[in-house]
């Protein structure tokens, strides 16, 4: 598939990524405070996370194993052996002034990631993920309470150390667009390797380096393929502090009408690193950019050779999340939409599946990914916050399914009153009576709407189709909604008909 181009006149959006995904493990990478998020600043730090002289870090096998997992996951070649380096620049939240990382044998290389973009998928190169070293937080106070326009800086080293893989990728996008598709795709899978919390606060961390180039620099016609010499040549800007798919789209959305209105307009693109303010829906201007020597790599002599030879195939990976939603169509015969949402999350596929299991994979698919994911959006509620309660909302899919309630009642009060009071559904119908009426009842309430509304009967005789539904609403009000409206227009047609 040819990637989305993104051009204004004869001008190409070229972007790569590099995520910093913080792995889900209870120490940091090379000593054994908690990664656990804290209050009160610098409060889990020891002399190895404070870069403090003589102490000796020791790897977390934990994040070798997480890190080997999404090197199966993005279908990544794996090493026999990989090593650590120094990378060595100055900033406040680095307190060695050097980042343990990997530099030129990364635990993970050359891998992929299938990704839906506007409805076609399309194949993302990913150069490289590799472990390293998360740094401090800072906290820019007073003034703009940007890193622009703050009075003051303050420093936090609780989350120093903390396991970081960074996921690099090819230079593959063409629009904002596309890089918001593959993050939301990568998170997914993240999450399915449970090897990440997206609700942990900077779990996902993004630089995105965009540059603009003239098509007529492109070798060629097809502007996928795009060689080092035109990538070289045009400067090009880093984005930082870029925290989620929106944000990235935002962000991108806004450097890359930057670059070209100062590309018409004659001016020069510098090559610098820029931050993107959220508040201001900006990106503004941090330092020059940084070249590769300017690092000065050199191995870490702290840290030995890793070897993951036999180790990393007893490593399994779940069922992946493109995997699944292509079952879930084999499997149940859902749409490749309705199969998307209930794959958005292991979390919520698991449940369908649950749900699925005992009864009709359909019914299954409408209360999980129409009416439950539908309220919980609406409240801004993720699945895992009312884990405890899932047995509930299957007892109230069981309700219609046994056809003691209307999915009507089912849906736009039994399950808001759930979410809402905390109610079960067998309290709320019981309390509310919506136990679906009798047959009899219902006969009646036909024969009752019939008798009083003489106009609509006349209009349904005269061929006014659209007269049943008043008398069906009717009826319904007569029986406080708990019949079924499908039955009432049936029994309508059949007793207006006699």
């Amino acid at each position: 598939m040819t990637a989305q181009t993104a051009q204004q006149g004869d001008l190409v959006t070229v972007i790569g990524l590099e995520v910093h995904v913080q792995l889900e493990t209870d120490t940091k990478i090379f000593c054994g405070c908690s990664t656990e998020p804290s209050d009160e600043p610098n409060d889990n730090v020891c002399p190895v996370c404070l870069g403090l002289p003589g102490a000796l870090p020791v790897l977390n096998e934990a994040a070798v194993e997480a890190a080997v997992k999404i090197g199966k996951a993005i279908d990544a070649d794996i090493p026999e052996e990989t090593r650590f380096h120094r990378k060595n620049y100055y900033y406040p939240d680095l307190p060695k002034n050097f980042q343990i990382t990997q530099y030129d044998e990364p635990i993970c290389a050359d891998g992929e990631l299938e990704v839906s973009v506007q409805g076609n998928r399309r194949t993302v190169a990913i150069e490289r993920a590799h472990l390293e070293e998360d740094p401090g937080s800072l906290q820019h106070v007073g003034g703009g309470g940007g890193i622009d326009s703050a009075d003051y800086t303050l420093v936090d080293y609780n989350r120093a150390g903390t396991p970081l893989m960074e996921i690099v990728t090819a230079p593959d996008f063409r629009s904002p667009s596309e890089v918001r598709a593959f993050l939301a795709e990568l998170e997914e899978v993240l999450e399915y390797l449970s090897v990440f919390d997206a609700e942990r606060d900077g779990s996902l961390r993004i630089d995105a380096n965009l540059s603009i180039i003239p098509e007529e620099e492109i070798d060629g016609d097809d502007t996928d393929e795009i060689g080092m010499d035109a990538l070289e040549s045009a400067n090009r800007t880093e984005v930082k502090n870029i925290s989620s798919h929106k944000g990235a789209e935002k962000a991108l959305a806004y450097e890359e009408t930057r670059q070209k209105n100062a590309i018409q307009r004659g001016r020069a693109v510098e090559q610098e690193t820029r931050h993107w303010d959220e508040s201001r829906g900006i990106t503004v201007s941090m330092r020059s950019k940084e070249e590769e020597k300017d690092y000065r790599y050199f191995e870490e002599a702290d840290l030995p050779p890793l070897r993951v030879s036999g180790w990393k195939d007893e490593i399994a990976i779940p069922e992946l999340p493109s995997a699944r939603r292509e079952r879930f169509q084999d499997e149940y015969g859902l749409s490749e939409e309705a199969a998307s949402k209930l794959t958005s999350t292991k979390q919520v596929a698991d449940f369908y599946e649950d749900v699925a299991g005992e009864f009709d994979p359909d019914l299954a698919a409408t209360w999980v990914a129409d009416n439950l994911l539908g309220e919980l959006n609406y409240r801004d509620i993720e699945i895992t916050e009312i884990g405890g309660r899932l047995e509930e909302i299957k007892r109230l899919v069981e309700l219609v399914a046994e056809d003691e309630i209307t999915a009507k009642n089912a849906r736009e009060t039994v399950l808001r009153s759930m979410l809402d009071d905390g109610r079960t559904p067998d309290e709320v119908v019981a309390e509310d009576g919506l136990g679906k009426t009798g047959e009899d009842e219902v006969q009646q309430a036909v024969v009752e709407a019939i008798d009083e509304n003489p106009d609509a009967v006349d209009d349904y005789e005269s061929g006014d189709d659209g007269a049943i539904n008043f008398l069906v609403g009717q009826v319904m009000q007569k029986t406080g909604g708990s019949a079924d409206p499908g039955d009432v227009n049936q029994l309508l047609r059949a007793e207006l008909e006699d």
